[in-house]
């Protein structure tokens, strides 16, 4: 299984950006799918997950991010509005099979699979 992050750029504060994941090998319908971030000298931290039962976002995001899939297109996609320059990171798309609880898909082990990470800066 391979994860193909991409749309990541240099954005003003108050602007958007959506961001692109492509999953191919696997069943892509069975994962689910999540979005984690990066910021320089910080560990990696969660975003936001889309599971069959629904949505999910770090309390940082909400109400700005939004996270959704097209399983016709193996695609999981994070729209990002509102942007604050401490939403600059690496952000990581990640995908699992197993049918954890959510707050396991809140934290790194909750995954199996990751992608390689595209950068957004927000300038302010």
């Amino acid at each position: 299984v391979q994860l193909q992050a991409c749309g990541g750029g240099l954005v003003q504060a108050g602007g958007s950006v959506r961001l692109s994941c492509v999953v191919s090998g696997g069943t892509f319908r069975s994962y689910d799918m999540g979005w984690f971030r990066q910021a320089p000298g910080n560990e990696r931290t969660f975003v936001a997950v889309i599971r069959r039962t629904g949505t999910s976002y770090a309390d940082s995001v909400k109400g700005r991010f939004t996270i959704s899939r097209d399983n016709a297109k193996n695609t999981v996609y994070l729209q990002m509005n509102s942007l604050k320059p401490e939403d600059t990171a690496v952000y990581f798309c990640a995908a699992t099979a197993k049918s954890y609880i959510l707050t396991a898909l809140t934290r790194l082990g909750g995954y199996d699979y990751w992608g390689q990470g595209t950068l957004v800066t927000v300038s302010s």
